[in-house]
């Protein structure tokens, strides 16, 4: 079951997956019928979820369940990753490498493999006040509280 982001409860489990380069207006639009689609019908163990979806930035999908209601299994998980790797290959971009930082640079958004985001650390090209997405966060509440830090508040700041 669909519902509107906003409704859900702090401690529904959210995933975000980054995208390596920012979607098009039409992506969004068909990427958005898509994960609609998706959340309509996946259930856990026969059971329908409750829940949401957001793209923010163009380069960020949110999924939501709120596991009051039902919680989503190990099978339920796999069927969601499968759905991303479709996204991937259809879309030709990456959502599912861990191993990249977002972060704001002035009013834009940068992407960078971590190695380099490291390098720019020891070269001072960001600082412990660059803003960065913790997209480690697993619930609602965190989402909204630390999704968008300074660097030396995420478990980024190790580089600093």
């Amino acid at each position: 079951m669909l519902v509107d982001f906003n409704s859900l409860s702090d401690s529904s489990r959210v995933w975000i997956y980054q995208c390596n380069r920012s979607f098009t207006e039409s992506e969004i639009a068909q990427i958005s019928k898509d994960i609609e689609t998706f959340l309509e019908a996946w259930v856990a163990h026969g059971q329908s979820l409750k829940t949401s979806y957001l793209i923010k930035y163009r380069r960020f999908i949110v999924i939501s369940v709120d596991e009051n209601q039902s919680s989503g299994s190990g099978c339920s998980i796999d069927t969601m990753v499968r759905f991303i790797q479709g996204l991937e290959q259809e879309y030709n971009v990456e959502l599912l490498d861990k191993m990249n930082v977002s972060y704001k640079h002035g009013e834009y958004l940068a992407f960078k493999p971590l190695v380099e985001f490291k390098n720019m650390v020891k070269q001072k090209a960001v600082n412990a006040n660059t803003i960065v997405f913790n997209n480690l966060v697993s619930t609602k509440q965190e989402f909204e509280e630390f999704w968008e830090v300074p660097l030396k508040d995420s478990w980024h700041a190790r580089f600093l």
